[in-house]
């Protein structure tokens, strides 16, 4: 059936529907009302009392004026039914709401009705514009009236809710979808047959009836998700033979009895022995390892690494960046090399005959652990015996990266890293082909950051603040943000810092690092802050991945309003490793948006990760919170993993007792289901690329 076989779209409204997205009457019946009118509770102007009840009004637009400037500027349309008036006003939007709202076309308002004094006015109602040929009596008007996303395509052609739901019904009796999810699930759950269920979308009688068929479309879509996971865990990650890593050399053990110079966490021995269990399984372990800074996931990571070296094979650890990557390579060097490991460094931009010299040494095996970027995983570099693979900052890889490893050896172990703390409920789906491991608890003696809010109008107690410290022995992080936009800006604000500081503290020696220095120039001024030749340390982010140095016990954040939660939070962690208390001191404009006063508010009410990565997904939304280069996410047209986390663990739950009961859904009751299944999880299968 072609979506031009329903009357009353024409082609004009065809493109108009193609321009939204919606191309069939499948797409119809798939395009969502945003949220309802409740048109039981229309009722006449005159019988509105003016306090506070929320109603619908409908009428005719008999007038429109704007008044005030500035902040007091206001937008007011009057509506007139059979028996009153009634104003709304909206304060914000006014531009939207001008050309929208037009005198003499009819429309309905619903919103909390209040009086002054004799007028009856509603403050930013709900509009809808109705089509001329409605009544607006309101007699003919009974249940829930939809409000369809709305568009200029939409308006050029005279498209209304009314129409978009007259279509969807139509659609819905030609097309008579078929249920898939099985009688059983259904009954359990309380949830209406698919055909019914897209009725109460676009038709309800009544509020209930659209939130339970609303639930029934998330959970549809989580649900088929779920046995995709289930699915490729069982025949494809979880059968994936892996290296058995069970014979012992003494690198482990020497590490962590000689050169390790503290007790291991609980989490961390928990981590330990989920690696451990993975390596000895048989089958190829594809585990992430969550924890927040200075949890001491790298010392996992390095167990990792030396349990596969023990075994005979080589191991890698691949970083997003190149610094990060160096840093990794020399914390490792000053663990390992005195055990007689030959660790070797991989990046985009070494010389040929380095390079060279390098893949020489990966292709004979005489190197044991390769640390590098995304250079480790290009076509030319061939390993000799490859079996682990740590990845650090995970979020910064998609899948792909993931197959390029596997493929440098037989199934290599996969180990990845999360150095940003994620919910549950994204790690559930963002990284649902892998098991979990988390810390959550700290190295002993770790004192909390004192973290605090402070305006520029008190930066000479900021100053004083700092000279004391630096009195005392301590050492001082200033960071100033980068934003790509305006390097050469930003790297202007960091220098004209450096020099200020320069002349506020003249007994303390100033150092500057920021992303235009070469790798040396960087890795010297970190090495001279470590050794306290250098004891204040000016910076761009670069600093995020930069050196651990206990002695360091103040950052000083400038625009701290610039700066994501998540990326605060990573700052912060460079302080507090040490005996000493340490703080973090969030500069700020005076001005400052609401978001930001959010953001910063956090920052200053918990030092747990896992609670700000909650907050800042809440305030950023899952893609952004990731970033534009994670392709991992799955998107999903009606469930949020945020605010349905109870439906995703349901869908997860159920999804699997299904596939225990009937792993390849043979059950004639399932029939349906599986027709609906197969061809979603070959979608899947592409992403993973195991097809």
């Amino acid at each position: 059936m072609k979506i031009t076989e329903i009357p009353g779209i024409s082609p004009a409204r065809q493109k108009a529907l193609e321009e939204t997205g919606v191309h069939t009457p499948m797409d119809l019946l798939r395009f969502f009302p945003r949220n309802y009118l409740d048109r039981r509770t229309v009722l006449p102007v005159a019988n509105l009392k003016g306090i506070g009840e929320k109603v619908t009004v409908m009428g005719r637009i008999v007038e429109t004026t704007e008044s005030g400037f500035g902040r007091k500027k206001r937008f007011e349309a009057i509506l007139q039914d059979e028996s009153g008036r009634i104003k709304g006003v909206w304060f914000k939007g006014i531009s939207y709401f001008r050309k929208s709202v037009k005198k003499g076309q009819f429309y309905a308002f619903f919103g909390t009705v209040k009086r002054y004094g004799r007028f009856l006015s509603m403050a930013h109602p709900e509009t809808e514009q109705l089509s001329v040929n409605e009544d607006t009596s309101g007699q003919s008007f009974t249940g829930i009236m939809p409000v369809y996303p709305g568009n200029k395509f939409f308006k050029n052609t005279y498209i209304t809710s009314g129409l978009l739901r007259k279509w969807a019904l139509a659609a819905l009796e030609r097309l008579k979808p078929g249920e898939f999810l099985p009688p059983g699930l259904l009954r359990k759950l309380g949830y209406p047959e698919r055909s019914v269920a897209f009725r109460h979308i676009h038709s309800p009688e009544t509020p209930e009836q659209h939130s339970i068929a609303l639930e029934r479309f998330k959970f549809e879509e989580l649900f088929l998700f779920e046995l995709s996971v289930v699915t490729l865990k069982k025949e494809v990650f979880d059968k994936a033979l892996g290296p058995v890593m069970s014979e012992s050399r003494p690198f482990t053990s020497r590490f962590f009895n000689q050169v390790l110079p503290f007790e291991l966490t609980d989490g961390q021995k928990k981590a330990l022995g989920d690696v451990k269990r993975d390596i000895r399984s048989g089958n190829q372990m594809n585990r992430l390892l969550q924890g927040d800074v200075g949890s001491g996931k790298t010392v996992v990571a390095i167990g990792a690494l030396l349990m596969a070296v023990d075994s005979g094979y080589q191991a890698v650890m691949m970083a997003p960046t190149e610094i990060l990557a160096e840093q990794h390579y020399h914390s490792l060097s000053e663990w390992l090399q005195p055990l007689g490991i030959t660790i070797r460094l991989l990046t985009g931009n070494q010389k040929k005959a380095l390079r060279y010299d390098i893949q020489s040494d990966i292709s004979g095996g005489t190197a044991h652990i390769v640390v590098g970027t995304h250079a480790i995983i290009q076509e030319n570099i061939r390993f000799h015996r490859l079996g682990m693979a740590v990845i650090d900052e995970q979020h910064r890889f998609g899948v792909s990266q993931r197959a390029q490893l596997r493929e440098k050896g037989e199934n290599p172990h996969i180990l990845v890293m999360s150095a940003t703390p994620i919910p549950r409920s994204l790690a559930m789906t963002l990284y649902s082909d892998l098991d979990l491991s988390v810390i959550r608890d700290l190295p002993p003696g770790r004192k909390p950051v004192k973290t605090r809010v402070v305006s520029e109008k008190n930066r000479k107690k900021v100053h004083d603040f700092l000279k004391e410290q630096l009195g005392d022995g301590g050492q001082v992080y200033i960071v100033y943000p980068l934003i790509e936009e305006s390097e050469a800006m930003d790297l202007k604000n960091a220098t004209e810092g450096y020099d200020q500081i320069r002349v506020e503290f003249p007994g303390s020696r100033a150092g500057l690092l920021h992303g235009r220095m070469s790798a040396d120039e960087k890795e010297q001024v970190m090495r001279d802050f470590k050794e306290n030749r250098i004891q204040i340390l000016v910076s761009t982010t670069v600093i995020e991945v930069g050196v651990n140095v206990p002695n360091a016990s103040v950052m000083v954040v400038e625009h701290s309003e610039r700066f994501g939660l998540s990326q605060l939070h990573q700052l912060r962690g460079r302080i507090g490793r040490g005996a000493r208390q340490s703080y973090c001191l969030l500069m700020t404009d005076v001005k400052q948006s609401k978001e930001a006063r959010s953001r910063l508010g956090t920052m200053e009410e918990t030092t747990d990760g896992f609670k700000i990565a909650e907050a800042d997904l809440k305030l950023r939304g899952p893609g952004d919170f990731l970033g534009t280069r994670q392709s991992g996410l799955p998107e999903f047209r009606h469930a949020d993993i945020l605010t349905d986390q109870y439906l995703l663990e349901q869908a997860k739950n159920m999804a699997f007792e299904l596939l225990e009961q009937d792993p390849e859904l043979d059950h004639p009751e399932l029939s349906a289901l599986k027709k609906a299944f197969l061809p979603y999880l070959e979608k899947k299968k592409k992403f993973f690329q195991m097809s």
